[in-house]
């Protein structure tokens, strides 16, 4: 792969997670010259003894402190005079005083996602680092070595200060890393590949920990994961669709440009591609058998008897007809699995409202994430060619390494991952539950004996999760705890904000493929019990489908003619029809499914399926296959 170019102001999304994952960056060698300008130009001021923030001065509380020309601890009784000046002593300090995270490292691709981002903003040309500054950082993210940073310990005020410590103390020989699949101290690590320490010159440690690299950082891959869920949940929801032998109205084009938010519009047009093709959406409810236990006398030909289930309808006697002769002169007198209504139940028919609205958090995350991409997050900045009286005109002291952007962004994707994976809940609840699945077998199995669970109980797992992300989402940006002696006294816990949305995006993944997995099932039960109905009605005469209609009146009475009459109306209708499927794309995920999961026909350990499931919803495979 080719190596990004970074220049400080065209970095992408995309690019970010390749580099994430192993791709190699370069510096954009137009951008360096004003790289170089801005640190010549702090070199100079403190040559003419300017007082800067963080360069001639401490940080923080400790703003108000001025660096002297020599050490006082010099003249202490036996010390030992140092080689760094002050100003380096001070970079340093700010770094190896910093690093102080806790807890369990962030996954490589999240600190080379952190590396990257951070050289990106030091390109812009207003921080003051050195131009070999920026290489040795470049060359370490080449190198693949990866700074050991623990997940806890960055309020998002001055940026992520803690977690990028721990990124810059490597570069300064110290701290751990990971490289070549060994965690070495950090020297070790730069020793092993080629490359020496360096010492950090004005700025350069506070232009390396101050920003918001971290939170960038996940929230960047977590959206690169959400993105591809958001279209999962789709065909998921798509794939339930097909199993309820739903309705396609509620997800019309015409019906969506009366209400035109962007990401119930974009999720309505999925649905309908996602269901192209698909004969049992929209089928007419009096072709839907109920499920009926099969029973050694269900079916009277070898092949039929092969099946898993009997299937059934209830008819309408007259004497229940009056004051309804119109609508049964239109739809037949049969109840099978389906009820006549116009509409499904709110977790089918709000599909996109519901679906819609995560894509709009999604999307808004995005677009503060994209700006933050290529924003310098540092402080103070400086502007080597502003016209100035002052110093203090030319290196200003602001807050864009404030994470509140970000936080609220993540806030509201944080809210809405519970709200994608309830949806996904509630069908597979309504899948599995015999009061709710329009005529499928409770839990999803035959279970003649009464001995079996079906997918009883990973609906339970599912409810687990949900429960668990709900507990998870309560904003960490609405509770801010001053820092720095309450010079830093509102912060934004955005760090805090990111990490959680990229662990959550994790769980709803396994809430969608739970899903999944379950829907295949219903949609085979669905497909078959309908197909076998088809089968019946070619094969057998109306005294034959009469077999299968229970409330009928017995031969020879006054309503038998009439009613038979009925069932072979019904039968005609079933044995025109074409053979009935999933849509297109629905039948392609369903196919990817059964590749490595077969169908329960009797009840087995599910604890590796359902590994199974989560790990191709994470992979992309079942996506993927609807995709193509």
């Amino acid at each position: 792969m080719k190596p990004i170019r970074l220049d400080g102001r065209s970095l992408t999304r995309a690019q970010l997670v390749d580099v994430a994952y192993g791709a190699h960056v370069e510096l954009s060698p137009d951008q360096l010259p004003a790289v170089a300008r801005a640190a010549q130009f702090l070199a100079e001021q403190v040559r003419r003894e300017e007082p800067i923030y963080g360069v001639s001065t401490g940080f923080g509380s400790n703003a108000d402190r001025l660096l002297g020309n020599h050490r006082l601890r010099d003249e202490l009784p036996g010390s030992t005079r140092s080689k760094e000046t002050l100003h380096e002593e001070l970079q340093r300090n700010l770094i190896v005083t910093h690093a102080v995270c806790v807890g369990e490292p962030f996954a490589p691709e999240i600190v080379r996602a952190m590396l990257c981002i951070r050289i990106n903003t030091l390109m812009r040309g207003h921080s003051g680092i050195r131009v070999e500054t920026l290489q040795a950082l470049t060359s370490m993210l080449n190198a693949g070595i990866v700074p050991v940073v623990p997940q806890l310990g960055s309020v998002g005020a001055s940026g992520d200060l803690a977690p990028l410590s721990h990124l810059a103390i490597v570069l300064l020989g110290g701290g751990e890393a990971f490289f070549e699949g060994q965690r070495l101290p950090g020297g070790e690590a730069l020793e092993r590949a080629g490359l020496a320490p360096i010492t950090l010159s004005y700025k350069e440690g506070l232009a390396l920990n101050n920003g918001t690299a971290q939170m960038l950082a996940c929230g960047v891959l977590a959206l690169d994961k959400l993105e591809d869920l958001l279209d999962t949940a789709d065909l998921a929801a798509a794939m339930t669709i097909d199993a309820f032998a739903g309705r396609l109205g509620a997800f019309a084009e015409e019906v969506h440009a009366l209400r035109p938010h962007p990401g119930q519009v974009h999720s309505a047009a999925n649905l309908r591609i996602l269901l192209q093709g698909s004969t049992l959406a929209d089928i007419p409810y009096h072709l839907v058998p109920k499920f009926r236990a099969w029973q050694p006398g269900s079916w009277h030909t070898e092949q039929a008897q092969a099946l898993r289930f009997d299937i059934g309808w209830d008819w309408v006697p007259m004497a229940q007809r009056h004051g309804r002769e119109k609508f049964y002169n239109r739809f037949r007198p049969f109840r099978g699995g389906k009820k006549h209504q116009p509409q499904d139940s709110y977790s089918l028919r709000c599909i996109p409202q519901v679906h819609g609205a995560v894509r709009d958090a999604v999307a808004q995350a995005a677009r503060v994430l994209d700006i933050e991409l290529n924003a310098l997050t540092d402080n103070p900045i400086v502007f080597p060619d502003a016209k100035a009286e002052f110093v203090e005109q030319q290196v200003i002291s602001a807050g864009h390494f404030h994470g509140m952007p970000l936080a609220l962004a993540m806030s509201y994707v944080k809210a809405s991952i519970p709200v994608l994976a309830s949806i996904s809940e509630r069908r597979l609840n309504k899948l599995v539950d015999p009061a709710t699945n329009d005529g499928l077998p409770g839990f999803l199995i035959g279970n003649e004996d009464s001995t079996e669970s079906g997918h009883m109980i990973v609906q339970y797992t599912a409810a687990a999760i949900v429960n668990d992300l709900a507990s998870r989402a309560h904003p960490a940006s609405v509770y801010s705890i001053p820092t720095s002696a309450n010079a830093e006294d509102h912060v934004s816990m955005g760090a805090n904000e990111a990490r959680h949305v990229l662990s959550m995006a994790d769980d709803l993944g396994k809430v969608i493929a739970l899903e999944l997995y379950t829907a295949a099932q219903a949609l085979d039960l669905r497909r078959d019990m309908i197909n076998a109905a088809r089968d019946l009605a070619r094969t057998a005469d109306a005294a034959a489908l009469a077999g299968k209609v229970a409330g009928g009146p017995t031969p020879g009475t006054l309503e038998y003619d009439a009613f038979l009459d009925e069932v072979e109306a019904l039968r005609v209708e079933l044995a025109r029809a074409d053979e009935f499927h999933p849509g297109r794309a629905v039948a392609a995920a369903h196919a990817a499914i059964r590749r490595e999961i077969p169908f329960l026909d009797r009840d087995r350990a599910l604890d590796g399926e359902v590994a199974t499931a989560v790990r191709l919803v994470k992979e992309g495979a079942i996506l993927g296959a609807a995709r193509g």
